[in-house]
């Protein structure tokens, strides 16, 4: 497969990534365990609590950040950005300012379309590369910066040998890290294969963020296959994910898209409800996605029930909301 047929796969998991960061972010431990544990509420009690001290603190400011990210408001991400643009100018070496003002600017880029994004592109590279600057070890600083690589186009600063390279720095001293960093690279590259052998070289551990990185890259990897109507092979690979980390959400939700095409309609609903109780389902179109299945089955009135939800829900997609509102349209 061509790299280009596979870049809405790459930002997919650059999308799945894109709400609250994992693992090593913040120094505060109570911050981290409640961000790890994706506690929305304790994590916002934390931050209004260390912002009442201190106005500026740039923990507070980045946890009340990563937490507004997930309404994708134009407004309150722009305010988010302005704050921690300013934390930047404050706190040059503070690595969390730096990490989080890349992923408002990036959620910017991808909620606000094709001219917002150029405009954006420089100042979401510069704030990666500055964080691993800062912290060289950092797996989530390596991973967002090698996304951009990745994704933007080489007139904005993208480019496959340096996200190569991110790969390279850390294969002696990183070397489980790297599997997960080649993954990447050669699903962009087309080789599924390749791709593959990575992702079974890498043993789930403690880290969060490496883990979380593993199961979107395998689950990325299973809707390519879904893609090119590999429907047998996408069913074993999305089977396999669940054997292998059941409490994570995507891989009933690969199944459930499997089992849709298979017009296995049953399966299917049973599949996304699995999928709605587990861990990550507040990042996935769950809705959006039944919804779909449910038109294919002719359910019409399930069908319009479910994407009114979506609509209705937490951070849809402008790109999917789009197609559920012109689907709502059609059903009536």
């Amino acid at each position: 497969m061509p790299r280009n047929a596979l870049l809405p796969l790459v930002l997919l998991a650059a999308l799945l990534s894109a709400g609250l960061a994992q693992a090593a972010v913040f120094k505060d431990p109570a911050l981290q365990q409640a961000l790890d544990a994706d506690h929305d509420e304790e994590l916002q009690a934390l931050a209004r609590a260390r912002l009442k001290a201190d106005a500026n603190d740039a923990q507070g400011l980045a946890a009340t950040a990563l937490l507004g990210m997930q309404d994708a408001d134009n407004a309150r991400l722009e305010a988010h950005a302005k704050a921690l643009q300013q934390c930047v100018e404050r706190q040059p070496r503070e690595f969390v300012c730096h990490f989080v003002l890349g992923q408002v600017l990036g959620t910017q880029a991808m909620s606000g379309g094709m001219m917002k994004a150029m405009t954006l592109t420089g100042r979401i590279k510069d704030s990666f590369q500055k964080a691993l600057e800062l912290e060289p070890q950092s797996f989530e600083a390596r991973e967002a910066l090698q996304q951009f690589y990745l994704m933007a186009p080489g007139i904005a600063g993208g480019s496959t040998s340096k996200a190569r390279a991110l790969v390279d720095e850390i294969r002696d001293s990183q070397p489980i890290q790297a599997h997960l960093l080649r993954a990447r690279l050669l699903v962009a590259d087309g080789d599924t294969a390749g791709a593959e052998r990575e992702l079974k070289a890498y043993k789930p551990g403690k880290e969060v963020a490496p883990n979380k990185a593993w199961v979107q890259g395998w689950a990325s990897l299973g809707l390519s296959y879904l893609q090119d109507k590999q429907l047998p092979k996408a069913r074993a690979w999305f089977e396999q994910l669940i054997k292998e980390q059941p409490q994570a959400a995507l891989g009933p939700f690969g199944l459930a898209r499997v089992a849709a095409a298979e017009q296995r309609w049953e399966e299917s609903a049973r599949a996304f409800e699995q999928a709605r109780t587990l861990d990550g389902a507040r990042d996935l179109p769950i809705d959006y996605r039944l919804g779909l299945m449910l038109q294919a089955k002719g359910d019409k009135a399930q069908a319009k029930a479910a994407l009114e939800r979506y609509l209705a829900g937490r951070t849809p997609s402008k790109r999917l909301a789009e197609d559920a509102r012109k689907r709502l349209a059609e059903l009536g």
